[in-house]
């Protein structure tokens, strides 16, 4: 199992690349870098990709509506090619809230716009004149525009042809979508132990469908991290973000995070969580995340808690790592983690 963390978006750039240079050090082997509405996410992974040697720097996530499939396909090559072949790509479809909200695009068929995608940016890489039917029209047609669009293919020579792609996803259709097309999963709010009832059968329908020259498929998962005795109050760090997304992301009956909190058996808490948080009442909602929740999705406590955690990851399929390191000293914690994996 490797080891990959998320960096966070809201810091100044110097404090993350410092952190991302400190990370690497502690054994690192990816680095996660959001975007949703803050500072977009290439800048950075471009900036991190100039002070770091070893560490893949990934997308976590770019939206496939912020930007055409194209320009996917051109951000990650040029990613890949400052960075020396480290770049990852991971794309989701993100929600309406932030797509229609912050880009003004309409949410239409995100499995389809998804699967579009992946094919284009791969076709890209290879060096393909792209031309594409379907929700993307390429070149586009004379009765949508000037008639002048022209086939093309990328002018640059890529470092790889086969970047990889991580899509994240919760529902059943994308995470069988994602089984089947992509290099890796990420998914959020992971509970190893009900991860197999709830994602278990559309895992295996899309890998039923797999190309086998796509390898197995990568699957990103972990929790915030602090290793330690008596540390356990650090995981009530995780409640108001596990509160903005189970109660916050979307609205009623269009919240994805809410319906994989029921899917996992917390209905009425999830409910609960939704109907404070959207009344304003943010930290109720935070408290009302029930502490199991945040316990099993987490690992903070003893060095013993947290192998635990680590080898019930490793039995749900868990190939990377994914930590938020929040106690004392990061390093250290990445560090000991780290080990823990080599050890295992």
């Amino acid at each position: 199992m490797r080891l990959s963390a998320m960096l966070a978006y809201a810091n100044d750039p110097q404090t993350t690349l410092n952190k991302a240079v400190e990370w690497e050090r502690a054994g690192v082997d990816i680095l996660w870098v959001a975007e949703a509405y803050g500072f977009d996410a290439p800048t950075l992974m471009g900036y991190l990709a100039a002070r770091t040697e070893r560490v893949e720097i990934g997308s976590a996530i770019l939206p496939i509506y912020s930007r055409t499939p194209t320009l996917l396909a051109q951000t990650a090559a040029g990613l890949d090619a400052v960075s020396g072949g480290r770049a990852i790509l991971g794309i989701g479809a993100s929600g309406p809230q932030v797509i229609e909200g912050w880009h003004g695009v309409p949410y239409d068929r995100p499995l389809r716009r998804t699967r579009e995608v992946v094919e284009i940016c791969r076709r890209v890489w290879r060096r393909e004149v792209i031309t594409h039917e379907g929700s993307y029209r390429l070149p586009l047609p004379p009765d949508q525009g000037t008639g002048l669009g022209k086939a093309l293919k990328i002018l640059t020579h890529p470092v790889r042809d086969r970047i990889p792609i991580y899509i994240a996803a919760l529902g059943e259709q994308n995470v069988r979508l994602t089984a089947e097309i992509a290099d890796g999963w990420l998914p959020i709010l992971f509970i190893p132990e009900r991860a197999g009832d709830v994602w278990g059968d559309a895992l295996e329908a899309g890998k039923a469908k797999r190309d086998p020259a796509l390898g197995p498929l990568e699957i990103v998962a972990g929790g915030p991290l602090a290793i330690g005795e008596g540390l356990e109050p650090y995981r009530d760090l995780a409640r108001p973000s596990m509160a903005l997304y189970v109660g916050g992301m979307g609205a009623r009956g269009r919240n994805f995070y809410n319906d994989l909190a029921k899917r996992y058996g917390y209905a009425a808490e999830a409910e609960l969580v939704q109907d404070l948080y959207l009344s304003g009442k943010k930290e109720e909602a935070a408290a009302a995340i029930p502490a199991e929740f945040v316990e099993l999705t987490s690992l903070i406590g003893t060095p013993d808690f947290v192998r635990g955690r680590v080898e019930a990851l490793a039995a749900a399929g868990v190939t990377v790592l994914n930590v938020n390191p929040v106690g004392p000293d990061p390093a250290q914690d990445l560090a000991a983690v780290k080990q823990m994996l080599g050890s295992g």
